[in-house]
């Protein structure tokens, strides 16, 4: 037998015998037992479904489930009656666990009053989608408030407030039809402001037209602007035209352009070794000689 043939014969019986040894291994394993191991688990009340703020809890709106009990939710609840008929002061979406901190006190009731938080006001102001920021001031968002004075050429624009968080989106109707799955665009959005800014914002509506500003919520360096103003939109006014009589009738007529002043010109006489010279002066400057 050559060195060739030895050699296909043990790489054939090398690969029989892993086969079987594999196949046995196999056979070993499926036969073991399948242990269970057995977590510790508390129950916790969640969110059956996605909840918006002001909801006030209901049956239908909790579920309980197991929850690992060596990783505890700190103000989580074990019983839905701990959490019915109390209302939500920030969203939750399903399976979320329900906590302390999410729900209004007891006797706060549900709406949006138990999310304004203390020393703060609830403000709506009209919008369309152009105000509205096209509709992306959805709850949660920071804008500035623009208000636009008109006056002729003393019109300005300018920055009021900044930085205020959007509360809510719509009226309570728009939102009930927009969780029925209904696009509806928001007319109204609620801020909250300051007592100081609610005045502010009260007076910038009934003086003149605001506008909303999208802004980044990581920045929250407050808006310190001038304002702008017409004249430096448009630039410098024309001359005013100027009412003359013009054969017999009143006419206006644009007033030319002042001529540049020409540069006032002196003649200086010297006598530099009995000799007599003429020097132009131009505004102290000589220009030539004579």
């Amino acid at each position: 037998m050559n060195r060739r043939n030895r050699t296909l014969i043990v790489l054939a019986v090398a690969v029989l015998l892993a086969s079987a040894a594999s196949y046995m291994v196999y056979r070993a394993i499926s036969r073991m037992p399948v242990r269970e191991i057995e977590v510790a688990t508390v129950y916790v009340a969640v969110a059956a479904e996605n909840l918006p703020m002001g909801t006030r809890i209901a049956k239908e709106h909790v579920k309980v489930i197991g929850w690992p009990a060596d990783s505890p939710v700190e103000g989580s609840f074990a019983s839905p009656e701990d959490v019915l008929n109390r209302g939500l002061i920030q969203p939750v979406a399903t399976n979320e666990p329900l906590t302390e901190s999410k729900l209004a006190p007891i006797e706060a009731g549900a709406g949006l009053p138990p999310s304004i938080t203390p020393g703060m006001r609830a403000l709506s102001v009209k919008v369309n989608e152009v105000i509205g920021v096209a509709g992306f001031t959805v709850p949660g968002t920071r804008v500035d408030l623009l208000v636009t004075l008109r006056d002729g050429a003393s019109s300005i624009t300018r920055a009021v407030v900044s930085n205020i968080q959007v509360l809510t989106a719509g009226t309570r109707y728009d939102v009930e039809q927009a969780k029925a799955g209904n696009a509806i665009p928001s007319s109204v959005v609620t801020l909250l402001v300051t007592p100081e800014d609610a005045e502010l914002i009260t007076l910038a509506q009934s003086a003149g037209a605001i506008m909303l500003v999208l802004r980044n919520p990581m920045d929250t360096a407050p808006t310190e602007t001038k304002g702008a103003r017409m004249g430096s939109l448009l630039g410098a006014p024309a001359p005013a035209p100027v009412i003359r009589a013009i054969g017999g009738q009143r006419r206006a007529v644009t007033p030319k352009p002042a001529a540049p002043v020409k540069p006032a010109v002196y003649d200086v006489e010297m006598f530099r070794a009995g000799k007599r010279a003429v020097e132009v002066v131009e505004n102290g400057g000589s220009k030539g000689g004579k």
